[in-house]
């Protein structure tokens, strides 16, 4: 069954593909806003549907934000370059 949750999230997904396609330069205001939106959507996806669901979707968001993911975490364990 299709709930609300898994459409939402299948909307993230083609509107961060989009994203990606943008010129480098364009891609930082629509990332930024797809990365605040997944932490939402993820407890979302968590409350309909459980912990299977919410892996499949954070693997996607971790694939999406990987080298920004990276930075953050070097720059909170103070080995940011």
């Amino acid at each position: 069954m299709i709930s609300p949750a898994l459409i939402l999230a299948s909307f993230w997904v083609l509107a961060s593909a989009i994203t990606a396609m943008l010129p480098y330069r364009m891609q930082f205001p629509p990332g930024i806003t797809l990365l605040v939106l997944s932490v939402p959507l993820l407890i979302y996806i968590g409350i309909s549907h459980g912990f299977l669901w919410v892996a499949l979707f954070l693997f996607a968001v971790a694939s999406m934000f990987r080298n920004p993911l990276i930075y953050f975490a070097k720059r909170l364990m103070g080995r940011a370059t």
